[in-house]
């Protein structure tokens, strides 16, 4: 129905991940699972969640799309809090040099990397930008993904990182799923800059920063936080005169070399700390006494063949964790969540529960979106999945490959795997 009306009934677990907020150490754990569970939504927003009987009562069905959800498990949609969605051109060749042996700072220094991405940003037109994000996301959403973060970065300069955002925005508006909008512009050091860092960063605040905060166009402000790239100085220089514009929050921090980019986060009062593969004990311990999301990339280090960030000790530390793809053309290529899910508890010691929590509710509080998504809570918006399994235990389980059969946005089924039997 056009209304955003729309009942999922009869679940074999209804996974709420309910909370407002993000969850920390121990809370990861509970999922709020109800057997055989319904979810009302009226309107886009969820107006019921329950057992089926107590849910439905009162309820006029014949005002609903209604989907039985018999043998199906049903969560809210995934919120992929990391991304580099909007960028020009590929970078197949490097995942050879990598092969090979050579390092991403090796790739950087002789100009691949993220300045071989800059070059064909630059040159895209905003139709190509457009119509390669739409099926970026088109894919994202087959994977259950109703909200997703993306940065720009990709310009280095006034004119493509403000092309970026636009396109940016304007896929928000044209597609079912959600993006928010993240200026990455202090993402690597252009050769006109090399060894003039602080000069660059000057750039960024007097000419960048200006127009990516204006109008909403872009929500957070982000920085590559790293040896070789931007000082822990410079980093905060930036982030502070981002703030003073009304931009939150985030991090690159601690990817390479421990640099101190966990503190700097802690201090700032981020919203989140993300790659954190070098993350120090006393930076782990400042994000979760600062309440700073834990954002955390096993793809990332899976394709770099690096070690994976200490997920089981920030998590036992206290902290919020949260997973995304980092989806980009260079170190990390993928958009998919099952894969994620799957590394995050093959090799990070993250339990299949802490996953599904990073992926959804802490997820969205890296977005600063926990009272809105994430979960399914009275209240909130109905993004909602339902799986082809009976169990979000197949979610890492069916390695590498969705199991989302479904996917309703704002109350409207957006995507379905196969033709809908039980939809009226």
């Amino acid at each position: 129905m056009p209304n955003g009306n729309i009942i999922i009934k009869n679940a074999s677990e209804l996974v709420t991940c309910s909370g407002f907020k993000a969850k920390c150490g121990a809370d990861m754990s509970d999922l709020h699972v109800i057997e055989n569970g319904a979810v009302v939504i009226r309107n886009g927003i969820i107006e019921a969640v329950g057992p089926s009987a107590r849910a439905l009562e009162g309820v006029r069905e014949s005002e609903f799309a209604v989907i039985d959800a018999t043998g199906r498990a049903v969560l809210p949609g995934f919120v992929d809090s990391h991304t580099h969605l909007v960028f020009g051109g590929y970078r197949a060749e490097e995942f050879g040099w990598r092969l090979r042996g050579d390092s991403y700072m090796e790739i950087m220094q002789r100009g691949g990397g993220i300045v071989n991405t800059v070059t064909a940003t630059r040159k895209a037109s905003r139709q190509e930008l457009m119509a390669t994000g739409l099926q970026r996301l088109d894919s994202m959403l087959s994977l259950g993904v109703t909200t997703v973060e993306g940065k720009s970065g990709y310009g280095l300069d006034r004119d493509t990182e403000i092309k970026q955002l636009e396109v940016m925005r304007d896929l928000g508006r044209a597609h079912p799923v959600d993006v928010v909008p993240t200026f990455l512009g202090a993402h690597a050091v252009p050769d006109q800059y090399k060894g003039r860092e602080d000069a660059f960063i000057d750039f960024m605040i007097s000419d960048v920063l200006p127009p990516a905060a204006a109008d909403g166009l872009a929500e957070f402000c982000d920085v590559f936080c790293e040896k070789g790239v931007f000082s822990v100085d410079q980093s905060r220089r930036l982030l502070m005169k981002a703030r003073e514009l009304g931009l939150k929050l985030k991090l690159h921090a601690d990817e390479i070399v421990r640099l101190g980019g966990a503190e700097l986060a802690a201090e700032l009062g981020a919203v989140s700390a993300d790659h954190l593969l070098q993350a120090s004990d006393e930076g782990i311990d400042r994000l979760a006494s600062a309440g700073v999301v834990a954002t955390l990339l096993p793809g990332t280090a899976f394709s770099l063949r690096e070690p994976y960030a200490r997920a089981r000790d920030m998590i036992d530390r206290g902290c919020a964790v949260a997973l995304a793809t980092d989806f980009n053309p260079g170190s990390c290529f993928t958009e998919s969540i099952p894969l994620i899910a799957a590394l995050a508890t093959l090799h990070m010691g993250i339990r299949t529960e802490e996953a599904i929590t990073a992926l959804t509710i802490n997820g969205a509080a890296a977005l600063d979106r926990a009272d809105a998504i994430g979960s399914l809570d009275v209240g909130k918006r109905g993004d909602v999945i339902v799986l082809e399994f009976p169990s979000y235990h197949f979610i890492p389980y069916h390695i590498g490959v969705s199991t989302v059969e479904k996917v309703i946005k704002g109350g409207q089924l957006v995507f379905q795997k196969t033709a809908a039997k039980e939809t009226t």
